[in-house]
Parts: structure tokens; sequence; C-alpha cells
């Protein structure tokens, strides 16, 4: 596996090579056509092109995302450097995302400004398996601690997804291996003081066997509904409002999955339902922008089968959590580059769950952010605190900055600390405990940057580091007093954590047709807690190398298109003992698009070529080659 790796990088080295020849004005002339992509709000809340931060941000913009094809957003996210993805089976299945080597639940995830983690789940995460492409038309993703902008969760980075804006009507169909249809149609309208975009989607699969070694298919399905749209209500006065509703059924393999023999046999499954929406009024002055928002995140998720027992065998466990958010943001142009970004926010968030009673918690924050923003010097500082309604008080500091050097080329080094609050179900579930602490980290990175990840020619070496303390894990409870209550143990901060790595980033636009690509990362993420017997071990399900190449050629007179990407990922371990093994594995997916009119474009491609057999997490399945063919319409 280290030898692919190792083959990996040399070929994306020498990809890249030949564009070194591209000058500056190239690179500025393809950064203002699309501009959208180098423009990111993780950094300071506000709009700021990316080359002002002097934390690690990617932006994945429309066509990029168009390129890659199909609904499964992991295929994107592989793309950003300091991730990995697990997840329990096919589309659809639960899916987690770490970065850098930060457990699951410790990145903050929105979508068009909404918070979407699930506050009723285990750990209070996002589950990527709910989340299509479908109507996505940018995706940033900030990398390191940054809880003093964004508060509890931004320990590992910040993802925010934004979906597209469309001028008229944009249409996309494919159908593929194990009877897999995926639909998606947006229609809007938009003039220089309003816009409205609307988008629905279907998307469903017979799937395949969760169980790693089962031969019943385990389907999926889902449909979607959400739209945005914004109003210039007098001149610098605007109103916003976003919404989104999905709904699938997942087919899963008893409970726990896939442990039971009978699993086959088993007609268990759940049924997963997410409401998103966020209204807002910004206003924007000559030195001062002001923005009020409210949003709402609710999912509930309820399992049917004759495994939940606890139930029966027609009924079901079912959670519910839901938050409400208002925010106040602003940012004052106090003097020349000098810049002050701040806000304050109230959270309600409520657990309801099977047999239990409905639990609460809020949250208050306020933070402030001072930034000198200039054409060579960037440099900005924080600080941020959080009142919670059960661990108490929390400050929280940030610093980074930035030096254009010579040319295009940039040093960034940053400093973020984070916080996640304890979930409600490690607070009041039958294993919580009220007295949890918030869990904290403290993040590094440093790092030199040539160009823009979406231009001619770029390059990005960042070394990082992060130290996690108080992390939260469920432990066997042994004679203490809180034993009697909860004889099969419970949640407490007993855990600590480092993770140290570096990420290399390569772009060129080697010629006029071909576009070369390739994102390399090292992770080294263990277990620090003083005297256990696990200490200085790996992680579960963290790869310590994870290597995506990608090649793109674009025939200069019929406008067809050839693309393939090449994921490799080395060995990591399933659990905290390190005792059982996930093997290291390659696959790689080849793509190609073909415009017939200058509206209809068809398109096809074929994941996992060489039909390798390979484990995300291990006895959970994975699919074999597949192939799929669809064609996209605007108008």
């Amino acid at each position: 596996m280290k030898t692919l790796l190792l083959l990996g990088t040399a070929l994306g080295l020498s990809a890249a090579a030949p564009a070194f020849a591209q000058d500056d004005n190239a690179a500025i002339t393809t950064a203002d056509a699309v501009r959208d992509d180098h423009i990111t709000v993780l950094a300071t809340g506000s709009a700021t092109n990316v080359d002002k931060a002097g934390q690690p941000i990617d932006v994945i913009g429309a066509d990029e995302i168009d390129s890659v094809q199909g609904p499964d957003i992991t295929r994107v996210l592989q793309r950003l450097p300091g991730v990995t993805i697990a997840s329990n089976g096919g589309l659809g299945s639960a899916t987690s995302l770490f970065v850098r080597g930060a457990n699951s639940q410790q990145v903050l995830v929105m979508v068009d400004g909404i918070r979407v983690a699930d506050v009723a789940a285990t750990g209070g995460g996002y589950d990527f398996g709910n989340l299509m492409t479908g109507s996505i038309g940018k995706i940033e993703l900030l990398r390191g601690s940054n809880s003093v902008v964004w508060g509890s969760d931004a320990i590992g980075g910040v993802l925010n997804v934004t979906s597209r804006d469309v001028n008229g009507v944009e249409a996309r169909a494919e159908y593929g291996s194990r009877n897999s249809f995926d639909g998606q149609m947006s229609a809007g309208v938009s003039g220089d003081t309003y816009g409205v975009t609307l988008d629905g989607g279907y998307t469903r699969t017979d799937g395949i066997s969760q169980a790693a070694i089962g031969t019943e298919d385990d389907g999926f399905h889902q449909w979607r509904v959400g739209g945005h749209g914004h109003v210039e209500l007098m001149p610098g006065l605007t109103a916003s409002l976003a919404g989104r509703y999905t709904q699938g059924k997942l087919d899963i393999d008893g409970y726990p999955a896939p442990s039971y023999i009978t699993f086959d046999d088993t007609d268990d499954y759940q049924k997963t339902r997410e409401i998103g929406g966020r209204g807002a009024l910004d206003w924007t002055g000559d030195t001062l922008s002001l923005g009020v928002a409210y949003q709402l995140s609710d999912t509930r998720r309820r399992y049917y089968g004759e495994s939940y027992n606890y139930c029966g065998s027609d009924s079901c466990y079912f959670t519910h959590g839901q938050s409400r958010r208002a925010e106040l943001t602003g940012s004052w142009n106090a003097w020349r580059d000098l810049r002050l970004d701040f806000g304050a926010d109230h959270e309600w968030s409520r657990m309801d769950e099977s047999d239990d009673a409905r639990h609460h918690a809020n949250l208050s924050s306020a933070h402030a952010l001072l930034g000198w923003y200039s054409q060579i010097v960037n440099l900005a500082a924080g600080v941020r605190y959080d009142d919670h309604s059960r661990f108490g008080g929390a400050w929280t500091f940030g610093a980074n900055g930035s030096v254009a050097v010579v040319g295009q080329w940039r040093v960034i080094a940053s400093y973020g600390e984070g916080f996640k609050a304890p979930s409600l179900y490690q607070l009041y579930s039958n294993y919580g405990d009220t007295s949890l602490k918030a869990e904290r980290s403290r993040s590094y990175d440093a790092g030199i940057e040539y160009g823009d990840r979406n231009g001619p020619l770029y390059f990005a070496l960042t070394g990082f580091r992060r130290d996690t303390r108080n992390l939260i894990d469920f432990v066997s409870c042994v004679g203490d007093e809180q034993c009697e209550a909860r004889p099969y143990g419970l949640y407490a901060n007993v855990g600590k954590a480092r993770a140290t790595g570096a990420e290399l980033e390569l772009g060129a636009q080697v010629s006029p047709a071909l576009h070369a690509q390739a994102v390399y990362t090292y992770t080294k993420s263990v277990n620090r807690t003083s005297g256990d017997a696990n200490e200085s071990l790996d992680l579960a399900r963290r790869p310590r190398n994870a290597l995506t190449l990608s090649l793109d050629w674009t025939s200069p007179l019929h406008g067809l298109k050839l693309g393939g990407d090449l994921r490799m990922v080395s060995d990591s371990w399933n659990d905290a003992a390190n005792t059982t093994q996930i093997d290291g594995w390659a696959t790689g997916t080849i793509r190609a698009s073909m415009p017939i009119t200058d509206k209809v474009e068809v398109f096809a491609r074929v994941e996992n070529v060489t039909d390798v057999k390979y484990e995300l997490v291990t006895d959970y399945g994975t699919a074999g080659r597949s192939v799929f063919g669809g064609i996209r319409v605007t108008m």
C-alpha cells in the first residue's frame, strides 16, 4: 500500500510539473472568471477572499461537483485534503466524515447556513448518508479548530454546503447498476435585486448487503425538496430565506448490524426525516454591516424490524432532535484595512427518545474577531465566550495570519481552539451524566501556498497538530454510586487524543485540454489518555495515508470530456484496542460527458473499475464495479 501511495504522489507531481510555466496574469484572469469559488465565509463569518485567510480553506464549485457525477457526496469530499470516510454499507448508509483525524461529531456541518447536526444522535453529529449532491453548488472546508467564530462542534473543522442559484431550469437524471436512479430538477429566476431557486430530487437503489458476507440487497430511497431566495427591500437591506426537507428509507441488516447470523432473513429498516430552515435580514452600509437570522433544524429517526425487540416487531424505536438558533452578526470596517467581525447567538436544543422524557439544553455565545486585511499581510485574532445551561462557561481563543512572499506565493499559520458541548444523549439518556464537561482542543498549523485551487496552477503544503482533551466516551460502570442506576456503564470525560500530520495539494492546467490534480494527507491520530491501556494506539478508522489523483481532458473540437479519479487509502484499525485491522485499498473511477446541443449533455461513469473488494468499516460491505449513465438539460 505504501508503494502505491508513493507511486501515486509521483504521478501527481509529474503531471503538475509542466504547468509551472504559467504566469501570474493567467491565474488572475481565471480567478476573475470563477470568483465565487474564491470566496469563503468560514474564516471570519463574513464573505472573504480565500487568499486573505491564514487558515487552510478549500472551495469546490459547481463545475467540479458536476464533473464528478452521481448523488454520492463522499466522492466529492474525498478530493479535499485531510478527509477520510467511514460508511456502514452502500449509498444512504450511516456515513462518518473525519477531518484531520477528529471524531466525526467534531466537525461542524452547515447546509445553506443551517446547522444540520442531529442533536438527538449519540454524539450529536451529522450522518452524511442523508446528504446527496442534488442541488449543491459549492462546498467549503476549513481544516482545524475554529470555535472562535463558529462555536460548538468546530474542533476538527467546518464544512459549509451551499445550494446553487439557477436562472432558468436545470434537470438531471441517471440510471445504473443495482437498479439505481437519481433525478434532480431546479428552477429559478433572478435579477439585480432578487433571486429565488426551488429544487427537488429523488434517489433510489436496490443497494448492496450491509453485511459484507450477506447476499440480500439492502435498498435505499430518498426524496427531497428545498429552496432559497433573497430580495433587496431597499438599498443595502436584503431579506433571505432558505429551507430543505428530506425523507428516506434505508434497509439495514439487524441490530446491532451486521452481527446477527440471520441478517439476510430480517426485514429491518430505518426512516429518516430532516427539516431545516433559515430566515435572515442583512443590512450593508459603508463601514458597518449587520445581520440577524433565525434557523431551525429538526431530525427524526424511526427504526423498524424484529431486531428492535424493545418496541416489538411491528413498531419502532425512535429519536427526535431539534435545535433552534437566533443569531446576530456584524462587520465594522474600522480604519483602512482594519476590520472587526463580531456576533452573538442563542441556541435551544431538545431531544425525544423512545420510553424517555423530553430533555432540553440552551447555549448562549458571543465573539469578536479583529483583523488586518491587506494585499501583503493579513492578521486576525479573536475570542469567544459560551455559556451552556449544563456545563457552564467556556472561553475560546484563536489567531491566524498570512503573508504574501513573492508573486502568488504566500505563507499561512494559525492557532485555534475548539470545543464541543456534550450531546443531549450524553447528558440525559439512561447512560448520561449531567456533570460532563465540554470537549476542548488546541490546533496549530502552518504552510505555504501558491496560486488558487481553482486556478491554472496550485500548490499547498501544510503541517498540523491538534491536541484534544475531555473526550467523552462510554465506559463500564464499576464501584461507583452512579452504577446503581447505570449497571451497564455511562458517558464520562475520560479521553485525550493527538493528531499530527501534513497535507499536500497540487493542481495544474498541464495543457489547454488537460487538468491534473493530486491531494495527499498523512495523519497520525493517537490516543493520549494517561493510564489507558490503549494509550498511543491509533484512533479507530483513521488511516494514516490518503491520496486522491484526478485527471480531466476536454476535446477542443467536440466538447467531449474524459476524466478519471484514483483513491488510495492505507491500513487502519477498526477498534480502539487496535486488534482488528481494516486493509488498505485503492479504487478508480472513469467518467465521460458529451454535449449534444448547447443545452443537453449526456454523461457516464464506471466506479470501482477493477472491482476491488474492500471495507471502510469491518464486516460492512462496499459496492463492486458499477456503471451509470445519464443526461443533463438546462433551459
